[in-house]
């Protein structure tokens, strides 16, 4: 670990921030797709929260990234 941050690589940190950005709505839109079929309202509040937190995690990721 220690020889990493000595090298200067950051490709895991920038993976992490990354995983964090796109994870929640990515696992937000898989969940609502298979509930889409059952319950069509609850899918679709799923996919708006999915779509809120993607355009939150980027606006502070991304300005975590800059």
């Amino acid at each position: 670990m220690s020889l990493l941050i000595v090298e200067g690589d950051m490709g895991g940190v920038v993976l992490l921030i990354l995983l964090i950005m796109f994870g929640p709505s990515i696992l937000f839109a898989i969940i609502g797709a298979i509930v889409y079929k059952k319950n069509k309202k609850t899918a679709k509040i799923l996919f708006i929260i999915a779509v809120v937190c993607l355009i939150i995690s980027l606006g502070v990721c991304g300005a975590m990234m800059m």
